[in-house]
C-alpha cells in the first residue's frame, strides 16, 4: 500500500471491529485503548494545532490490537510530519487534555537505521503498554510516534510531572523495553523546551 493511501485510509479511518466467534473468544486487555492519527503535512491555513487529529479506532482485545497494528498501524509507512498516537480510551493525545495537563512526555530521538528501528520501538512500546509492563501503568497516558523529514521519535506522555521517583521508574523501564543505550529525555508539557531528566 503506498503511503499516501495510508495516510487517507488513516484521515478517514473507520475501521470496523474484528469479529469474534465462540471457537476463539477475545482476550479481553486491562483496559481499554485508542489508535489516533494527526497528518500535518497539509495544515490549513489559520487551522488551530490538533485540528487534523482524528480517532481512527477504539479497541479492548488482543485480536483488535493485532489486527489494528499489523493492517494500518505502522509508522514507518506514514509521510513526514505525520503522527499515530495510542492513548488510553477516553484521553486526547492533547496537552490540554485533563489527564495529560499535568504531565510531560520521555522522548525517544531514533537516530540510526531509522524507520525499521522506529517501527520495533513503537511495537515494542504498544506491547508493553496494552500488557500492562510498567509498574507505573495509571501515571502513563499513552505513546506518540511522530515521523519528520530528518528525525524520527516517539514520545511517552505521563499524567505526572512532579514526581520524580515514579517519572525514573517510567523512563528506566521504557529503556529496558526499547533496549537501548541512547539517551531518554523527560519534559514537561508546560515547558516543553527545558529537559528535567535523561536516562
Amino acid at each position: 500500500m503506498a503511503t499516501e493511501d495510508v495516510n487517507e485510509a488513516l484521515a478517514a479511518a473507520e475501521v470496523p471491529a474484528t469479529e469474534t466467534t465462540e471457537k476463539q473468544p477475545a482476550d479481553k486487555l486491562e483496559r481499554k485503548w485508542s489508535f489516533w492519527f494527526d497528518n500535518q503535512s497539509k495544515p490549513k491555513q489559520g487551522a488551530a494545532w490538533g485540528a487534523s487529529l482524528r480517532k481512527a479506532y477504539t479497541f479492548d482485545t488482543v485480536q483488535d490490537f493485532w489486527g489494528l497494528h499489523e493492517t494500518i498501524f505502522i509508522p514507518s509507512k506514514l509521510t513526514p510530519n505525520a503522527e499515530i498516537h495510542m492513548f488510553k480510551a477516553g484521553v486526547e493525545p492533547k496537552w490540554e487534555d485533563p489527564e495529560c495537563a499535568n504531565g510531560g512526555k520521555w522522548t525517544f530521538v531514533v537516530t540510526s537505521n531509522r524507520k525499521p528501528a522506529l517501527d520495533k520501538a513503537w511495537l515494542e512500546t504498544l506491547m508493553a503498554l496494552v500488557g500492562e509492563q510498567f509498574d507505573e501503568a495509571d501515571e502513563i497516558c499513552g505513546v506518540v510516534a511522530s515521523v519528520r523529514p530528518k528525525q524520527d521519535k516517539l514520545s511517552l506522555w505521563t499524567r505526572t510531572k512532579s514526581n520524580e521517583a515514579v517519572l525514573m521508574g517510567i523512563g528506566k523501564k521504557w529503556k529496558e523495553i526499547l533496549d537501548v543505550t541512547d539517551k531518554i529525555t523527560f519534559t514537561n508539557h508546560d515547558d516543553s523546551r527545558r529537559t528535567r531528566f535523561t536516562v
